[in-house]
């Protein structure tokens, strides 16, 4: 009979200071990967790279479970099986996860947006390469119940595709908010926007919705330097326009109410 046993040896150990998994954020956070010496010659070169993928073993993690519930980010959601989520505990706690990769110095790395807590041990480490990227999958919706959560959610998904922070982000990740909030998720193939204002803003919003401007044209763009930008999301026979009132610096964007921010028309 063959030995179907699988041994794995951790090249290194996560380094951060988080200690209990349900204290993580969402979204994770800075950390260390300390690689152990014997393993060091692998990282040659590694800083060629913007991000990379880390696989580790979940230590904590419950392994008889099968079913679990997104509770963290919203416990009124319904029961998923594990293999449908990414979940902390799974019969064999292997996780994936693409961080940025920030520095790095002789056998450490220093990464971000790392949801792992410390002692985690390293299984591997990849490139994240062009051809992993998909623009626009097809994924359940998994909504955060709590309306700064969602902030967050399409603030890191617009500082991604947009790669750095301005005020037409911060507008059309607080517009993009309210047209969740009326028409449901901004990734579904109905859902239709038209932007009339900056690239940035375009830009930010293409990062939120994943909406292209063909198969299927999605997304369609009218460059304005001065005004007010406005953004009409359509859904089918809905619709609401959404018009910028003022720019916003960092403490607005999180701070304001929507009325000081944006005129909606629906």
């Amino acid at each position: 009979m063959p030995d179907n046993n699988i041994v794995l040896q951790p090249i290194g150990v996560v380094h951060t200071d988080v200690d209990d998994p349900m204290d993580m954020p969402v979204g994770g956070k800075m950390a260390k990967i300390e690689i152990f010496s014997p393993y060091q010659p692998a990282l040659k070169l590694i800083e060629e790279n913007s991000h990379i993928w880390l696989l580790l073993w979940f230590h904590l993690a419950d392994r008889d479970a099968l079913t679990a519930r997104p509770i963290k980010i919203n416990p009124d959601l319904p029961e998923y099986g594990v293999f449908a989520l990414r979940a902390f505990n799974r019969p064999n706690p292997i996780a994936i996860t693409r961080v940025s990769l920030e520095k790095r110095e002789e056998n450490c790395l220093w990464v971000s947006g790392l949801d792992a807590v410390n002692g985690t041990p390293v299984l591997d480490i990849k490139p994240y390469y062009e051809a992993d990227r998909v623009f626009s999958p097809r994924t359940p919706y998994i909504r955060p119940r709590d309306r700064q959560m969602l902030m967050e959610q399409f603030w890191r998904h617009a500082v991604t595709h947009h790669q750095e922070e301005c005020s037409d982000l911060y507008l059309a990740v607080r517009m993009a908010v309210i047209a969740d909030e009326a028409l449901g998720q901004l990734t579904r193939d109905e859902i239709v926007v038209d932007v009339q204002g900056s690239r940035c803003l375009v830009d930010a919003i293409q990062g939120i919705t994943n909406a292209r401007l063909a198969n299927p044209a999605r997304l369609s763009f009218t460059e304005i330097e001065s005004g007010h930008p406005l953004v009409r999301w359509s859904k089918g026979e809905q619709s609401l326009t959404l018009i910028g009132k003022r720019p916003l610096n960092q403490h607005e964007f999180w701070n304001l109410d929507d009325q000081e921010v944006i005129e909606v028309q629906s």
